[in-house]
């Protein structure tokens, strides 16, 4: 009986070292997945959290403030009887395509400024 005791005892010891050894693998494993994940985060240039709702915060304002100056022309141009300046689609649309112009330049001379990073 003593004998398979201590067989037993060692098969037990044996196994929980397995387990640790395991355990301190998959630890080891997830640290570098982060760390590769980080670095992958890292040099896409993604932006926080943060920066994101605080420009979103930022557009919004000025969106209300811009609707509330529009109503504001809007009453001192009727007070003064001058007729509102309309926008049309056309300038609307070449405006669009201007200011998205201007920002795939802006990207470009980023890009370039930063060798590497993309």
């Amino acid at each position: 009986m003593q004998t398979s005791n201590r067989i037993l005892d060692d098969l037990a010891r044996v196994a929980n070292g397995a387990v640790s050894t395991l355990v301190g693998i998959k630890n080891e494993i997830d640290a570098l997945v982060r760390q590769r994940i980080e670095r992958l985060l890292n040099d896409a240039d993604v932006v926080p959290r943060e920066e994101f709702d605080a420009v979103k915060a930022m557009a919004a304002k000025a969106r209300t403030e811009q609707e509330k100056l529009e109503k504001r022309i809007a009453g001192l141009e009727a007070k003064l009887g001058v007729k509102p300046a309309a926008r049309t689609a056309k300038s609307t649309a070449k405006s669009t395509a201007k200011a998205r112009k201007s920002a795939a330049t802006k990207k470009k001379s980023a890009a370039r400024r930063r060798p590497g990073k993309r």
